[in-house]
């Protein structure tokens, strides 16, 4: 016996529990469809996304259709990507500069146009992108003038200039070079070739442990259809002093001295893939510190320059990125390191940005002094272990890393993503929350926002302020959970919510 559940007066809706207690089903296959694409719009969000890479030597662009699903585990955890298809992939430019040290943004402008023309998507229709300069675009006097390309989608668009150690990261992450040391459970040295500058990614775990970078590239010398030197660079002029080979820009070079000038140049590469000390023009022409970290079991390369060391190309465009692909593969190929394919190549750099918007709770958030909204700020993301004894000293030297491997400026604004675990006491928060304070000591007035995975925001947020006297204007998030290559926008508090919108911008690679 059972009682019969309450009904309502008036006329009965489409679905409810009869007599018998039998949920029936009353609804018609479009109010049906309907439902069920409600349901699943509250977990999953789809966007189409581009992704600009603006190189020394290369740009081109990538339109992708990117999938999300919510994280099951907490009803306010981020999105995570899920699939990325790829729509249209342009063809690679030439980057188009000018004699006077500047990026022809014109020329830049019609590419980019063609490109979404090609594509078939107007700009209204792309949801979220991101521009990257790196190498000798970043050098150019103009080079801050390409974001203003996209100004009429200044809230949409991420717009970064990559230095080498972000550079570095980038290239082992788009090249498939860290999935492949997680996958692989061995340590995986990356070898990106570009235009102007070789970049060295360390991987181990998934995680780029260590990066190198150093001035050889495939397009620092390029001629014209007579064979007549049209660029000559820095870098490589200095390798022709090495190799007392005469370059002149408008003259004819002599085939012997280039190619005693790409073999240097090889034996540099192959020479820090080695961890030989630096010394003669490996020295003069490294850009950063040296490598360090586990040696290393697998290499792989991307770049420009792979694209020949795989035989993906074998047509020239009036530089040595051909010849030095082929002095690399005879210097490397005595060093003893399994290669792999990655197959990512040219197009190792950032392809698209997923965006998305997380409400936080208030509960525990520090809201200090920091201007709302705050846009596309960087996050820096150390690798932390505070599941056990935190000492300060490591927590600030940890945040410094993290900071010169993305090339994050201490006194730029940037949000500084931290994860705790363990007992959240008076002792252990703040010993975190005074490495914190060694690392941005004396650092400016830019905003510093700190983003924990855990419930202590306002707790960090108050040791900062009240009694580490951290002078810097100060915002502490918790709930999320962030990592390198994602941005943030911060909007206004939301009064009633008693929190603060989030919306993560977080770089793809594609496999």
């Amino acid at each position: 016996m059972y009682a019969v559940p309450w009904r309502p007066a008036g006329p009965p809706p489409a679905l409810w529990l009869h007599e018998d207690a039998f949920p029936h089903d009353h609804l018609t296959d479009e109010e049906k469809a309907r439902l069920a694409d409600a349901v699943w719009r509250l977990d999953n969000v789809e966007f189409t996304t581009v992704g600009i890479d603006v190189g020394s030597s290369t740009s081109h662009l990538m339109f992708s259709r990117v999938h999300l699903r919510r994280q099951a585990h907490q009803l306010s955890s981020r999105f995570v990507v899920i699939e990325r298809r790829t729509l249209f992939s342009s063809p690679i430019l030439l980057t188009p500069f000018l004699d006077d040290d500047t990026i022809d943004a014109a020329a830049l402008a019609t590419f980019v146009d063609e490109a979404y023309g090609h594509a078939g998507l107007a700009r209204d229709e792309v949801d979220t992108g991101a521009v990257i300069l790196t190498g000798e675009a970043v050098k150019r006097k103009n080079a801050a003038a390409i974001a203003a390309l996209f100004a009429a989608d200044a809230g949409k668009f991420v717009c970064a200039s990559a230095g080498h150690h972000m550079e570095c990261v980038l290239a082992a992450h788009g090249s498939g070079a860290a999935a492949l040391s997680q996958s692989s459970g061995r340590v995986v040295l990356n070898c990106d070739i570009g235009g102007g500058t070789t970049k060295l990614g360390l991987c181990s775990g998934g995680v780029v442990v260590a990066t190198c970078a150093f001035a050889v590239g495939g397009r620092l010398i390029a001629f014209d259809g007579a064979g007549r030197i049209v660029r000559l660079d820095e870098p490589a002029a200095t390798a022709a002093a090495a190799c007392n080979a005469a370059l002149a820009v408008g003259a004819v070079p002599k085939p012997a001295d280039i190619t005693a000038i790409v073999d240097a140049m090889a034996a540099v590469v192959a020479g820090y893939v080695r961890r030989d000390p630096p010394a003669g023009l490996a020295r003069d022409l490294l850009l950063t510190q040296p490598l360090t970290g586990p040696a290393a079991e697998l290499l792989t390369f991307s770049g420009g320059v792979s694209e020949y060391l795989y035989g993906r190309e074998t047509r020239t465009f009036g530089d040595i990125a051909r010849p030095l692909a082929e002095a690399v593969r005879a210097a490397c190929g005595t060093l003893g390191l399994e290669v792999v394919d990655p197959g990512a190549g040219i197009r190792a750099t950032a392809i698209g940005v997923s965006q998305f918007t997380v409400q936080v709770s208030g509960r525990t958030i520090f809201l200090g002094t920091v201007t709302l909204p705050q846009r596309n700020l960087p996050v820096v993301a150390p690798h932390l272990h505070t599941n056990g004894a935190i000492h300060p000293d490591i927590v600030a030297k940890t945040i410094e890393i993290a900071r010169e491997r993305l090339d994050v400026e201490r006194t730029a604004a940037h949000a500084l993503a931290l994860s705790f675990r363990g007992t959240p006491n008076y002792e252990r928060l703040l010993a975190l929350a005074t490495g914190v304070a060694k690392s941005v000591r004396d650092s400016g007035r830019e905003p510093l926002v700190l983003i924990i995975d855990g419930d202590v925001g306002q707790s960090l947020g108050r040791l900062l302020q009240h009694e580490l006297h951290v002078e810097r204007p100060l915002l502490c998030i918790d709930a999320l959970e962030l990592g390198e290559f994602d941005f943030v926008d911060i909007g206004k508090p939301v009064e009633l919510a008693k929190g603060v919108p989030v919306v993560v911008k977080s770089l793809l690679f594609g496999r």
